[in-house]
């Protein structure tokens, strides 16, 4: 039996102990939540919540929760969101990845920047909340690591048939860079997937103008294909490039020209760029060869303008406590927080420094997890008066 364990079935006697963020972030880090696996961590956060009501809405093997309070019956809607998921610990650790530890003022574990931390911040900052003119809540999805196709989209469904979805949403990913403060994440890029296939005519390296060569047609071309720019940018994101990833034709052989050539790109791209935009492109640059063209999104972009009042209560609440003001960015991958903006939702991102996650000795510092809990308790208590 762990020290937890033992603490809440003799100590304890089935009710938890008032945990501060710090113990609150060192008892998550100590279930082994692999993607999809919520280990057991829910039934401890629907006790810890004591009178907050409870939705679950499982897809499969994926676990979803949903803990909402009403303080009164204004029409406001906070949620603040996560996962509890994390990637494999995988090798490299001083220590058991699973096994929290504190040195230094760092606590190490696996989750502990992404995103135990930022959940741990967030459950006590609800948990302490006396009122709040309106509704609390916390989504929790164990999918986020994974294909996140039966997680927080699916929960965000089932919200919507039952008429409890948010109207502004804190996703408490670890989003800093350099100083804890020092940025929010006000949007993401979308993520665009392309596969062209051009087709030619093999044959003999010796004669080759009884072939139709792929490499040859598409290289006059390439140049003015890879890196290109496909819009201009604008306040809130930078230009949507093409970035090509791979290009293979052949059979790695010097006296066969190729009959085919693949060539496979990104597009991180902006609210300005669609699909529908980079097939004419496409169309402009190579439509006189004879090619295929394959286009897959795997993430929309969203933006949540810097007037509205999610972005200036976070940001004051932040300037407040860390005494800086922090810059907006669109930057990095994809997040929960794009399925979040799908609904109509004002939707943020804010956590702890970003520098270890996914590594061995994943860490994150106590002064970070403390100033990020002050944070979300400032934000809950302003909110009602902006």
């Amino acid at each position: 039996m762990s020290l937890w364990d033992f603490l809440y079935t003799t100590i304890c006697k089935g009710k938890y102990l008032k945990m501060n963020c710090v113990d609150l972030l060192l008892k998550l880090i100590s279930y082994k939540t692999i993607t999809p696996n919520e280990d057991g961590s829910y039934k401890f956060i629907e006790e810890y919540l004591e009178g907050f009501e409870v939705v679950r809405y499982d897809v499969q093997e994926v676990k979803n929760i949903f803990l909402t309070k009403k303080f009164s019956d204004d029409n406001i809607h906070l949620c603040f969101a996560g996962h509890i998921d994390v990637v494999p610990a995988g090798d490299g650790w001083s220590y058991d990845a699973f096994v929290p530890r504190i040195e230094n003022d760092r606590i190490f574990g696996r989750g502990a920047q992404d995103m135990k931390s930022g959940v741990a911040a967030f459950i006590t900052a609800v948990k302490d909340a006396a009122y709040f003119k309106g509704r609390l809540s916390i989504l929790l999805t164990s999918d986020e690591e994974g294909d996140a196709i039966d997680g927080t989209i699916k929960m965000l469904q089932h919200l919507k048939e039952i008429n409890l979805l948010p109207q502004f949403c804190i996703v408490a990913e670890p989003t800093c860079d350099k100083i804890f403060g020092d940025l929010i994440k006000v949007g993401r890029r979308g993520s665009i997937n392309g596969k062209i296939t051009i087709k030619g005519r093999q044959g003999h390296a010796a004669y080759p103008e009884k072939s139709i060569n792929p490499v040859h047609d598409i290289a006059p071309i390439l140049a003015s294909i890879a890196g290109a720019n496909l819009d201009d940018g604008d306040d809130y994101f930078a230009p949507s490039k093409l970035v090509i990833t791979d290009i293979r034709a052949g059979m790695e052989v010097t006296n066969v020209t190729p009959g085919e050539l693949k060539m496979m790109f990104n597009v991180r791209n902006s609210t300005k760029t669609d699909i529908d935009k980079i097939k004419t492109f496409i169309e402009n640059k190579i439509g006189k060869l004879d090619y295929t063209l394959e286009l897959s999104q795997s993430a929309k972009p969203f933006v949540t303008k810097t007037e509205s009042k999610l972005i200036q209560v976070l940001g004051k609440c932040i300037e407040d406590t860390c005494g800086i003001k922090p810059q907006y960015s669109t930057a990095g991958g994809t997040s929960d927080a794009r399925f979040v903006a799908q609904f109509g939702i004002e939707v943020a991102e804010f956590g702890v420094i970003n520098d270890t996650i996914h590594a061995p000795n994943e860490s994150t510092t106590i002064d970070e997890i403390e100033k990020l809990y002050t944070i979300f308790t400032k934000v809950i208590k302003n909110f009602n008066n902006t």
